[in-house]
Protein backbone atom coordinates (compact mmCIF):
# COMPACT_ATOMS: atom_id res chain seq x y z
CA UNK A 1 0.00 0.00 0.00
CA UNK A 2 1.32 3.69 -1.00
CA UNK A 3 2.51 5.42 1.82
CA UNK A 4 0.62 8.52 2.45
CA UNK A 5 2.16 11.89 3.27
CA UNK A 6 0.92 13.12 7.45
CA UNK A 7 -2.22 15.80 7.39
CA UNK A 8 -3.07 18.04 9.99
CA UNK A 9 -6.58 18.28 12.09
CA UNK A 10 -7.90 20.27 14.06
CA UNK A 11 -9.77 19.23 17.66
CA UNK A 12 -12.56 21.29 19.42
CA UNK A 13 -13.53 20.89 22.59
CA UNK A 14 -15.82 21.58 26.25
CA UNK A 15 -13.41 23.63 28.04
CA UNK A 16 -13.08 27.37 29.83
CA UNK A 17 -11.07 29.84 28.10
CA UNK A 18 -8.18 29.59 30.47
CA UNK A 19 -7.66 25.91 29.27
CA UNK A 20 -6.54 24.56 26.22
CA UNK A 21 -9.79 24.02 24.26
CA UNK A 22 -8.59 23.50 20.23
CA UNK A 23 -6.20 21.11 19.70
CA UNK A 24 -3.37 21.17 16.34
CA UNK A 25 -3.29 17.69 15.74
CA UNK A 26 -0.75 15.72 13.30
CA UNK A 27 -2.34 12.77 11.97
CA UNK A 28 -0.54 9.62 10.20
CA UNK A 29 -2.70 8.01 7.54
CA UNK A 30 -0.84 4.98 7.24
CA UNK A 31 -0.30 3.82 11.34
CA UNK A 32 -3.78 6.07 12.14
CA UNK A 33 -0.88 7.91 15.11
CA UNK A 34 -1.98 11.09 16.82
CA UNK A 35 0.26 13.62 17.99
CA UNK A 36 -0.47 17.16 19.22
CA UNK A 37 1.64 19.70 18.02
CA UNK A 38 0.04 22.90 19.55
CA UNK A 39 -3.54 24.24 21.68
CA UNK A 40 -5.34 26.94 22.09
CA UNK A 41 -6.93 28.97 24.65
CA UNK A 42 -9.33 31.76 24.80
CA UNK A 43 -12.65 30.43 24.06
CA UNK A 44 -15.40 29.31 26.11
CA UNK A 45 -16.26 25.89 25.00
CA UNK A 46 -15.16 25.71 21.33
CA UNK A 47 -16.90 22.63 20.77
CA UNK A 48 -18.19 23.17 16.87
CA UNK A 49 -14.76 24.14 14.04
CA UNK A 50 -14.87 25.08 10.62
CA UNK A 51 -11.94 25.33 8.44
CA UNK A 52 -12.03 27.99 5.43
CA UNK A 53 -11.30 25.62 2.47
CA UNK A 54 -8.20 27.60 1.62
CA UNK A 55 -6.76 26.11 4.78
CA UNK A 56 -5.67 29.59 6.47
CA UNK A 57 -9.07 30.21 8.66
CA UNK A 58 -10.41 28.22 11.27
CA UNK A 59 -13.42 29.25 12.72
CA UNK A 60 -15.27 27.67 16.26
CA UNK A 61 -18.21 28.49 18.52
CA UNK A 62 -18.20 29.68 21.65
CA UNK A 63 -21.02 27.15 23.46
CA UNK A 64 -22.43 29.40 25.60
CA UNK A 65 -24.93 31.58 27.15
CA UNK A 66 -24.03 34.75 25.13
CA UNK A 67 -23.01 32.74 22.33
CA UNK A 68 -19.94 33.61 20.00
CA UNK A 69 -17.66 32.68 16.95
CA UNK A 70 -14.23 33.08 16.96
CA UNK A 71 -11.99 33.68 14.01
CA UNK A 72 -8.52 32.40 14.01
CA UNK A 73 -5.68 32.51 11.16
CA UNK A 74 -3.54 29.60 11.03
CA UNK A 75 0.22 29.83 10.95
CA UNK A 76 1.51 28.00 7.13
CA UNK A 77 3.83 26.47 8.89
CA UNK A 78 3.08 25.54 12.56
CA UNK A 79 -0.73 25.46 11.68
CA UNK A 80 -1.11 27.37 15.14
CA UNK A 81 -3.76 29.30 15.68
CA UNK A 82 -4.35 32.94 16.21
CA UNK A 83 -7.14 35.15 16.93
CA UNK A 84 -8.16 37.96 14.74
CA UNK A 85 -12.05 38.46 15.35
CA UNK A 86 -14.98 37.15 17.39
CA UNK A 87 -18.85 38.21 16.76
CA UNK A 88 -21.95 37.52 18.94
CA UNK A 89 -24.25 34.56 17.08
CA UNK A 90 -27.00 36.81 18.46
CA UNK A 91 -28.65 33.15 20.28
CA UNK A 92 -27.38 30.94 22.49
CA UNK A 93 -25.09 27.66 22.83
CA UNK A 94 -23.73 28.23 18.89
CA UNK A 95 -23.58 24.15 18.19
CA UNK A 96 -22.66 23.92 14.56
CA UNK A 97 -20.85 26.13 11.58
CA UNK A 98 -21.10 25.52 8.06
CA UNK A 99 -19.34 27.72 5.00
CA UNK A 100 -21.15 28.16 2.09
CA UNK A 101 -19.78 27.16 -0.97
CA UNK A 102 -18.07 30.14 -2.35
CA UNK A 103 -16.46 30.24 1.16
CA UNK A 104 -18.29 34.07 1.45
CA UNK A 105 -20.48 33.61 4.25
CA UNK A 106 -20.76 31.69 7.60
CA UNK A 107 -23.65 30.21 8.89
CA UNK A 108 -23.73 29.67 13.30
CA UNK A 109 -26.76 27.75 14.54
CA UNK A 110 -27.82 28.89 17.81
CA UNK A 111 -29.01 25.50 19.32
CA UNK A 112 -30.44 27.09 22.79
CA UNK A 113 -32.30 30.03 21.46
CA UNK A 114 -33.69 28.22 18.48
CA UNK A 115 -32.35 31.16 15.58
CA UNK A 116 -29.05 30.92 13.19
CA UNK A 117 -26.75 34.05 12.08
CA UNK A 118 -24.90 34.67 9.17
CA UNK A 119 -21.96 36.71 8.62
CA UNK A 120 -19.68 37.58 5.66
CA UNK A 121 -16.34 35.95 5.35
CA UNK A 122 -13.75 39.08 4.52
CA UNK A 123 -10.66 38.45 2.55
CA UNK A 124 -8.36 38.40 5.36
CA UNK A 125 -10.37 35.99 7.11
CA UNK A 126 -12.17 38.38 9.68
CA UNK A 127 -15.80 37.86 10.28
CA UNK A 128 -18.08 40.68 9.18
CA UNK A 129 -21.03 42.13 11.08
CA UNK A 130 -24.07 39.55 11.31
CA UNK A 131 -26.27 40.00 7.98
CA UNK A 132 -29.02 38.02 8.63
CA UNK A 133 -30.72 36.10 12.05
CA UNK A 134 -33.05 33.48 11.11
CA UNK A 135 -35.61 32.57 13.68
CA UNK A 136 -38.01 29.68 14.62
CA UNK A 137 -41.16 29.20 16.20
CA UNK A 138 -42.99 26.34 17.87
CA UNK A 139 -42.18 22.88 19.94
CA UNK A 140 -42.55 19.69 19.55
CA UNK A 141 -43.98 16.68 20.96
CA UNK A 142 -40.86 16.07 23.72
CA UNK A 143 -41.37 18.22 26.56
CA UNK A 144 -37.83 17.91 27.96
CA UNK A 145 -35.75 18.35 24.74
CA UNK A 146 -38.56 19.68 22.74
CA UNK A 147 -39.82 22.74 24.76
CA UNK A 148 -38.99 25.76 21.82
CA UNK A 149 -36.87 25.49 18.87
CA UNK A 150 -33.62 24.60 19.09
CA UNK A 151 -31.38 24.97 15.59
CA UNK A 152 -29.25 22.60 15.56
CA UNK A 153 -27.10 22.75 12.18
CA UNK A 154 -27.23 24.38 8.87
CA UNK A 155 -26.23 23.10 5.84
CA UNK A 156 -26.31 24.83 1.89
CA UNK A 157 -26.81 22.92 -1.24
CA UNK A 158 -24.24 21.73 -2.98
CA UNK A 159 -25.56 24.59 -6.25
CA UNK A 160 -25.50 27.36 -3.11
CA UNK A 161 -29.12 28.28 -3.60
CA UNK A 162 -30.70 26.55 -0.37
CA UNK A 163 -29.66 26.75 3.21
CA UNK A 164 -31.53 23.82 5.20
CA UNK A 165 -31.62 24.32 8.72
CA UNK A 166 -32.02 21.00 11.18
CA UNK A 167 -34.13 22.32 14.13
CA UNK A 168 -34.55 19.81 16.16
CA UNK A 169 -37.50 21.43 18.78
CA UNK A 170 -39.71 21.51 16.13
CA UNK A 171 -38.99 18.76 14.18
CA UNK A 172 -38.66 20.74 11.03
CA UNK A 173 -36.22 21.06 7.94
CA UNK A 174 -36.59 24.72 7.55
CA UNK A 175 -35.53 25.88 3.73
CA UNK A 176 -34.45 29.40 2.84
CA UNK A 177 -33.46 30.88 -0.55
CA UNK A 178 -29.39 32.40 -0.17
CA UNK A 179 -27.76 34.03 -2.60
CA UNK A 180 -23.86 34.12 -1.18
CA UNK A 181 -23.34 37.58 -3.52
CA UNK A 182 -25.43 39.26 -1.45
CA UNK A 183 -27.47 39.72 1.92
CA UNK A 184 -30.71 37.83 0.53
CA UNK A 185 -32.09 35.21 2.54
CA UNK A 186 -35.90 34.46 2.32
CA UNK A 187 -37.47 31.88 3.88
CA UNK A 188 -38.97 29.47 1.08
CA UNK A 189 -40.49 26.29 2.65
CA UNK A 190 -39.91 23.37 5.40
CA UNK A 191 -40.40 20.01 5.63
CA UNK A 192 -41.83 18.71 8.94
CA UNK A 193 -39.99 14.79 10.37
CA UNK A 194 -41.68 12.64 12.49
CA UNK A 195 -42.78 13.91 15.53
CA UNK A 196 -40.18 13.34 18.66
CA UNK A 197 -37.66 12.71 16.18
CA UNK A 198 -35.34 15.69 16.36
CA UNK A 199 -33.48 16.42 13.47
CA UNK A 200 -30.03 17.25 14.51
CA UNK A 201 -27.16 16.78 11.71
CA UNK A 202 -27.16 16.77 8.08
CA UNK A 203 -25.45 15.68 4.96
CA UNK A 204 -25.84 16.29 1.23
CA UNK A 205 -24.75 14.20 -1.26
CA UNK A 206 -22.60 15.49 -3.90
CA UNK A 207 -25.48 15.05 -6.44
CA UNK A 208 -27.15 17.48 -4.66
CA UNK A 209 -30.25 15.90 -4.48
CA UNK A 210 -30.00 12.84 -1.51
CA UNK A 211 -29.92 14.37 1.86
CA UNK A 212 -29.68 12.52 4.39
CA UNK A 213 -30.49 13.45 8.17
CA UNK A 214 -29.31 12.43 11.69
CA UNK A 215 -32.59 12.44 14.04
CA UNK A 216 -31.37 12.63 17.32
CA UNK A 217 -34.29 11.98 19.55
CA UNK A 218 -35.33 8.49 18.36
CA UNK A 219 -31.79 7.08 16.96
CA UNK A 220 -32.83 6.95 12.69
CA UNK A 221 -31.68 8.78 9.52
CA UNK A 222 -34.18 10.14 7.23
CA UNK A 223 -33.22 10.44 3.31
CA UNK A 224 -34.80 12.57 1.48
CA UNK A 225 -34.53 14.20 -2.57
CA UNK A 226 -34.34 17.76 -2.94
CA UNK A 227 -35.67 18.92 -5.97
CA UNK A 228 -33.22 21.78 -7.25
CA UNK A 229 -35.43 23.72 -9.26
CA UNK A 230 -38.07 24.12 -6.49
CA UNK A 231 -36.40 23.82 -3.72
CA UNK A 232 -38.51 21.07 -1.89
CA UNK A 233 -38.01 18.24 -0.01
CA UNK A 234 -39.59 14.87 -0.62
CA UNK A 235 -38.84 12.02 2.24
CA UNK A 236 -37.82 9.15 1.19
CA UNK A 237 -37.11 6.54 4.19
CA UNK A 238 -36.65 6.72 7.38
CA UNK A 239 -34.53 3.52 8.96
CA UNK A 240 -33.36 3.05 12.56
CA UNK A 241 -29.31 3.65 13.51
CA UNK A 242 -29.50 0.85 16.20
CA UNK A 243 -29.01 -2.93 15.46
CA UNK A 244 -31.44 -3.22 18.41
CA UNK A 245 -33.79 -1.03 20.73
CA UNK A 246 -31.59 1.30 23.26
CA UNK A 247 -33.95 4.20 24.67
CA UNK A 248 -30.95 5.43 26.34
CA UNK A 249 -29.54 6.10 23.22
CA UNK A 250 -28.96 9.70 21.03
CA UNK A 251 -27.89 10.15 17.37
CA UNK A 252 -24.84 12.75 17.27
CA UNK A 253 -23.18 13.09 13.79
CA UNK A 254 -23.58 12.00 10.09
CA UNK A 255 -20.83 11.71 6.99
CA UNK A 256 -21.10 10.36 3.77
CA UNK A 257 -18.03 8.01 2.68
CA UNK A 258 -15.17 9.21 0.70
CA UNK A 259 -16.38 6.19 -2.14
CA UNK A 260 -20.30 7.58 -1.69
CA UNK A 261 -21.31 3.82 -1.13
CA UNK A 262 -21.34 3.89 2.81
CA UNK A 263 -23.14 6.05 5.34
CA UNK A 264 -21.79 6.22 8.75
CA UNK A 265 -23.99 7.82 11.92
CA UNK A 266 -22.57 7.76 15.19
CA UNK A 267 -24.88 6.99 18.11
CA UNK A 268 -24.03 8.28 21.69
CA UNK A 269 -25.29 5.73 24.52
CA UNK A 270 -25.16 2.87 22.53
CA UNK A 271 -21.87 4.05 21.98
CA UNK A 272 -21.51 2.81 18.41
CA UNK A 273 -21.15 3.39 14.72
CA UNK A 274 -23.68 2.78 12.63
CA UNK A 275 -22.93 1.92 9.00
CA UNK A 276 -25.45 2.10 6.17
CA UNK A 277 -25.04 1.15 2.13
CA UNK A 278 -26.00 3.56 -0.35
CA UNK A 279 -27.52 2.83 -3.22
CA UNK A 280 -27.05 4.63 -6.78
CA UNK A 281 -30.52 5.79 -6.25
CA UNK A 282 -29.98 7.30 -2.72
CA UNK A 283 -31.44 4.68 -1.02
CA UNK A 284 -29.95 3.30 2.31
CA UNK A 285 -29.88 -0.39 4.00
CA UNK A 286 -28.50 -0.87 7.35
CA UNK A 287 -25.29 -3.18 7.93
CA UNK A 288 -23.76 -2.84 11.09
CA UNK A 289 -23.19 -0.64 14.23
CA UNK A 290 -20.27 -1.57 15.46
CA UNK A 291 -18.45 -0.19 18.80
CA UNK A 292 -17.46 3.40 18.28
CA UNK A 293 -13.97 2.54 20.45
CA UNK A 294 -15.01 4.71 23.30
CA UNK A 295 -17.99 6.35 25.30
CA UNK A 296 -20.39 8.88 23.85
CA UNK A 297 -19.28 9.37 20.34
CA UNK A 298 -20.53 13.40 19.71
CA UNK A 299 -18.46 13.97 16.40
CA UNK A 300 -16.41 12.35 14.22
CA UNK A 301 -14.60 12.65 11.00
CA UNK A 302 -13.66 10.64 8.28
CA UNK A 303 -9.94 11.24 6.49
CA UNK A 304 -10.05 12.30 3.50
CA UNK A 305 -7.91 8.65 1.88
CA UNK A 306 -11.18 6.78 3.32
CA UNK A 307 -8.98 5.03 5.31
CA UNK A 308 -9.88 5.84 9.60
CA UNK A 309 -12.85 7.13 11.06
CA UNK A 310 -11.66 9.54 13.89
CA UNK A 311 -14.31 9.72 16.64
CA UNK A 312 -14.22 12.07 19.51
CA UNK A 313 -15.98 10.35 22.35
CA UNK A 314 -16.30 13.31 24.82
CA UNK A 315 -17.33 10.91 28.06
CA UNK A 316 -14.22 8.80 27.86
CA UNK A 317 -11.56 11.51 26.59
CA UNK A 318 -10.49 10.14 23.74
CA UNK A 319 -10.32 10.58 20.08
CA UNK A 320 -10.41 6.84 19.04
CA UNK A 321 -8.81 5.95 15.12
CA UNK A 322 -10.97 3.51 13.67
CA UNK A 323 -10.22 1.53 10.30
CA UNK A 324 -12.22 1.38 7.49
CA UNK A 325 -12.25 -1.18 4.72
CA UNK A 326 -14.90 -1.29 1.58
CA UNK A 327 -17.65 0.20 4.60
CA UNK A 328 -16.55 -2.63 7.64
CA UNK A 329 -15.29 -0.54 10.62
CA UNK A 330 -12.32 -2.08 12.67
CA UNK A 331 -13.09 -3.87 15.94
CA UNK A 332 -10.67 -2.07 18.08
CA UNK A 333 -9.20 1.15 18.11
CA UNK A 334 -6.48 1.26 15.68
CA UNK A 335 -4.70 4.63 17.98
CA UNK A 336 -6.19 6.70 20.86
CA UNK A 337 -5.54 9.75 21.85
CA UNK A 338 -6.06 11.47 25.52
CA UNK A 339 -8.10 14.47 25.05
CA UNK A 340 -10.38 16.33 27.36
CA UNK A 341 -14.10 16.54 26.46
CA UNK A 342 -13.89 16.27 22.53
CA UNK A 343 -16.15 16.95 20.46
CA UNK A 344 -15.50 18.12 17.57
CA UNK A 345 -12.89 17.40 14.44
CA UNK A 346 -11.74 18.72 11.77
CA UNK A 347 -9.27 18.37 8.60
CA UNK A 348 -7.11 20.84 7.44
CA UNK A 349 -7.80 19.46 4.19
CA UNK A 350 -11.50 18.67 3.81
CA UNK A 351 -13.31 15.66 2.43
CA UNK A 352 -16.38 14.76 0.97
CA UNK A 353 -18.19 16.46 4.06
CA UNK A 354 -17.41 19.40 6.06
Amino acid sequence: MTSLPNQIFFAGSYANKDQSGIYTVEFNPNSGEMTIKSMASGVDNPSYLAVHPNGRFLYATSEVGAGAVVAFKIDPNTHTLKEINRHSTGGSSPCHLFIDHTNRKLIASNYGSGNAAIFPILPDGQLGAMENLLAHEGRGPNPERQEGPHAHSAIISPDNRFIIIADLGIDRLVVYAFNSGSDFVEKHGDTVAAPGAGPRHMVFHPNGRFLYVANELNSTVSHYELDVTKGSLTHIETLSTLAKPNPDSFVADIHLAVDLKHLYISNRGDNSLAIFEVADNGRITFKDAPSCGGNWPRNFALEPNGRFALIANRRSNQIAVMGLDNGAVSTAPTAQLELSDPSCIKFLTQGVTQ
